[in-house]
């Protein structure tokens, strides 16, 4: 029976070297620029709250402690996004020899119902190919795709398995330079339609009236996206509200990136934040699209003495500014105090040892994010379709 490779192979024109098929989880592979790249002067003009004078951190402990008493956490539901990823072959085009990436990506949207009761809101799950742009024969990038995915989702194994691929993607096949690999531009690609996932997920979400003051979204990782430029300030508009009521909080970040207003670097401070407290917030915009701005403050929710890293038990939290007032003066000083105390209830209780990021975990993030993952196609089975 013919599978998945030799179909690409025969439609595409290029040779198939039937190699060793494997995934890249725990394979080291170089970070995605776009999780964590601000960066941030904390000069007085770049505050991102109202609260001027706000110069050391804040503690927000008592009013965690008042927010659990009261049983009225403002987030509901809690986004993430995985991929796994794999190498299935190499091929050869023009006496170059390029990778065939294979990925799947799952997006899910868990709801809490009530303390002890988490349900799926959302969950999308796409199995997708990356080819090097030089597969396309004929020069008709999407439709060339689109028919070869049909004819592959066609193929007898495909459907005796009630597979489909949902999407082929290419990347660049110009001559690497130093330190490149065309491995890394796969994923790469399949990166890229995660985060677009996630934009889909939450535009539905807001579309159904689901998110409000009441019921926050909380994201894990960044809010900022690549390639905004591509947008109109109108759509920007309308992206900045659909992220009124998001927050996303990262588990990794740079602190490198961060630096006071005499361009020195603050990395010490952060490693130094007492628990429970916070950083001042500081407004950040990207030169990819000055129309967005963010507020972006720092964490504690572990002690030091408990994690095995200066800056474990430290969250990066991020929020779009939306509406003109925060554009100019920043985040209601009591909304990001608000977010914070809510943030230090979230953490997760009991995957000590369990995962190396566990001082980062917020727990419905991490629940969402084990979710996600058990609604992936076996490594056998899916490798077994090329």
């Amino acid at each position: 029976m013919n599978k998945i490779l030799d179909y690409i192979a025969e439609e595409t024109g290029g040779t198939s070297y039937k190699t060793f098929k494997y995934s890249f989880e725990g394979i080291a592979v170089p970070s995605i620029d776009y999780d964590d790249n601000q960066e941030i002067a904390l000069a007085r003009q770049y505050i991102g709250e109202t609260d001027r004078g706000l110069t050391t951190s804040k503690s927000l402990h008592e009013k965690s402690i008042q927010i659990k008493k009261n049983n009225k956490p403002i987030f509901r539901y809690f986004l993430d996004g995985s991929r796994r990823t794999y190498k299935v072959d190499d091929i050869a085009f023009n006496e170059r020899i390029y990778p065939i990436i294979a990925g799947q990506i799952g997006v899910g949207c868990c709801e809490r119902k009530s303390p002890s009761q988490f349900q799926k809101a959302a969950l999308n799950k796409r199995n997708v190919l990356v080819l090097p742009d030089c597969a396309d024969k004929d020069g008709d990038d999407v439709l060339f795709y689109n028919n070869l995915k049909k004819k592959i989702n066609k193929i007898g194994i495909v459907e005796k398995h009630g597979i489909q691929i949902d999407k082929i993607l290419s990347y660049e096949d110009k001559a690497l330079k130093e330190g490149e690999k065309y491995e890394h531009k796969g994923i790469a690609k399949i990166q890229d339609e995660m985060i677009e996932e996630e934009k889909e997920l939450v535009i539905r979400l807001v579309e159904q009236g689901k998110l409000t003051y009441d019921d926050y979204l909380l994201k894990d990782g960044s809010l900022e996206y690549k390639d905004v430029k591509k947008y109109s300030y109108r759509e920007l508009s309308k992206i900045r509200s659909n992220y009124r009521c998001v927050v996303g909080a990262s588990k990794m970040f740079n602190p490198e990136l961060c630096k006071d207003k005499n361009k020195k670097n603050i990395a010490k401070k952060i490693a130094e934040l007492p628990l429970y407290h916070r950083t001042p917030a500081f407004r950040y915009t990207n030169e990819r699209a000055s129309d967005v701005a963010f507020s972006i403050w720092y964490l504690r929710i572990r002690k030091i003495d408990r994690t095995i890293g200066p800056f474990d038990g430290i969250l990066k939290v991020e929020k779009i500014l939306v509406t003109e007032h925060e554009q100019e003066h920043g985040i209601d000083s009591d909304e990001i105090d608000l977010i914070s105390a809510n943030l230090i209830n979230e953490r997760c209780p009991t995957c000590y040892g369990h995962d190396s990021r566990w001082a980062n975990h917020l727990y419905p993030v991490y629940l969402t994010e084990r979710f996600i993952k058990s609604n992936y196609l076996g490594e056998t089975l899916f490798l077994s379709l090329f």
